[in-house]
């Protein structure tokens, strides 16, 4: 049996969910998904310019998880970047 999975402490609050390149409609894209999590972790680390460390602690996670975190979201904007994919926000984290 997996380790139950720690609750991460979501501070952001978004008014837009979807980001996607110009001129092509939505539905002829492939969409990328991010977690709030995973928002978090961009936001904190590069919007607020805090140490992962410190990200981490903020987040109530460790710091090898918080650098998980944020390599994944990393992964995925740039995937949606050259591959010309849709960036949809999740509304709220997966359990």
């Amino acid at each position: 049996m997996p380790r139950p999975r720690i609750y991460r402490k979501i501070n952001c609050r978004l008014n837009v969910y979807y980001f996607k390149p110009q001129g092509i409609p939505l539905i002829f894209l492939d969409v990328v998904k991010l977690n709030l999590d995973e928002v978090e972790a961009l936001r904190l680390k590069h919007i607020l310019n805090l140490t992962q460390i410190e990200s981490a602690k903020k987040m109530g996670i460790s710091q090898p998880t918080f650098q998980r975190i944020l390599n994944s979201t990393y992964k995925k904007i740039a995937e949606a970047i050259i591959k010309g994919k849709a960036i949809e926000i999740a509304k709220e984290n997966k359990k």
